[in-house]
């Protein structure tokens, strides 16, 4: 089967993490953390794991003129994510620093740094292809990137009002539940997924249930990049074909898999848990 070719439209950061036994109260500090450092930021994660799944990926946003930025061109193309659309901008490449409790709960706090300098004029998106972004990054670029795609599906976190020619654009959204309940004007979107954690998820066309899948059991060590990693699945499963049922499980299955590693780009044979048969 031939690969799918997907275009990744988003943020880039370093993801700073404190892992803790419990997350500090307001005024609080809490002294058991482990530090960990690693590549995140939600372009960055999508196209990481749609690239994992095999897909032929170009990742287009922005890093800083700095010794992250560098790195971080270098760790995407290593993986085999193309890079040439990276922008370097204004600013420090962006940073996330997040907390990650014992049972994998997270808060995160973003500085988005170059990510908020993306110009949108000069994505250099290939007219017609299909496209996958989120909300890390401006209205503008989001925009653009919809104006060029043949197919725009649109994570839509961290929830924000959208405009109408964005939301008139989306082919596919995908939210959680939260951010289901913020964005009513998703509602009918013309094909709308909505995640449910442990439950699993469920497809919507037009307002109407098209599909749904079981969550799939597992050890829950860092909820970061399984939202991520689910949105990467689901679009690569439907670029290629899959049915809209069978997607959606194996995006689930792929979420499950991403929330048992540690890393925000989980480094896990998840070709393993794509491929199974729902």
């Amino acid at each position: 089967m031939r690969s799918p070719c997907l275009t990744v439209v988003g943020a880039i950061n370093v993801d700073l993490t404190a892992r803790v036994e419990r997350a500090p109260a307001a005024g609080e500090t809490v002294a058991d953390g482990v530090l960990q450092r690693g590549p995140g930021g939600k372009g960055a994660n999508q196209a990481v794991a749609a690239a994992r799944l095999g897909a032929d990926v170009r990742l287009i946003g922005g890093v800083g003129d700095d010794l992250d930025g560098r790195g971080i061109r270098e760790h995407l193309t290593a993986i085999g994510v193309d890079a040439s659309g990276v922008q370097t901008t204004d600013g420090a490449t962006g940073t996330a620093l997040i907390v990650v409790d014992a049972t994998g709960e997270n808060s995160i706090v973003v500085c988005p740094g170059a990510n908020a300098a993306i110009d949108a004029d000069a994505l250099g998106i290939v007219p017609g292809a299909a496209v996958l972004a989120q909300l890390e990054v401006t209205d503008a670029v989001v925009s653009a990137a919809a104006r060029a795609a043949g197919f725009f599906a649109l994570n839509a976190a961290p929830a924000r009002p959208l405009p109408d020619d964005i939301l008139a654009a989306c082919d596919l959204v995908i939210v959680n539940e939260t951010e289901y309940a913020q964005l009513p004007g998703v509602h009918d979107a013309a094909l709308l997924c909505v995640t449910r954690g442990a439950a699993g998820a469920r497809l919507y066309r037009r307002g109407e249930l098209a599909a749904s899948a079981p969550g799939v059991e597992t050890t829950v060590r860092n909820t970061v990049g399984a939202g991520d990693a689910f949105c990467a699945a689901l679009v690569v499963g439907l670029l290629r074909g899959d049915a809209e049922t069978n997607a959606l499980a194996r995006a689930c299955a792929v979420g499950a898999a991403a929330v048992a590693d540690d890393a925000s780009q989980p480094n896990l044979n998840i070709l393993d848990a794509y491929a199974v048969t729902p």
